[in-house]
């Protein structure tokens, strides 16, 4: 099984300068927990809910920071034609 059977499709993306507030929103809006970030057409992070609550308003952030203030900038991925197996070493496993 190739990674394009098991992966979700129509994903949405935010942009590193959207707020956290339209990060929190279309989290919400998607019944979701992480998005990714893009910039142009490149993969530039993920902001997830929990990165919102520890890395933003733990810290004092407030809604309107942007999301590059809070989100990660390291993003392990694959491609569509990979196999889930030999993925794995990508990850560290």
């Amino acid at each position: 099984m190739k990674i394009a059977n098991i992966m979700s499709r129509n994903v949405q993306i935010i942009g590193p300068d959207q707020t956290l507030r339209e990060a929190a929103g279309t989290m919400k809006k998607l019944d979701a927990g992480a998005l990714p970030v893009g910039e142009g057409d490149k993969l530039v992070g993920m902001i997830t809910d929990r990165d919102i609550a520890i890395r933003a308003v733990a810290q004092g952030k407030g809604p309107d920071a942007k999301v590059r203030d809070a989100m990660s900038h390291e993003v392990k991925y694959c491609a569509d034609l990979d196999w889930p197996a030999e993925n794995l070493q990508n990850f560290g496993e």
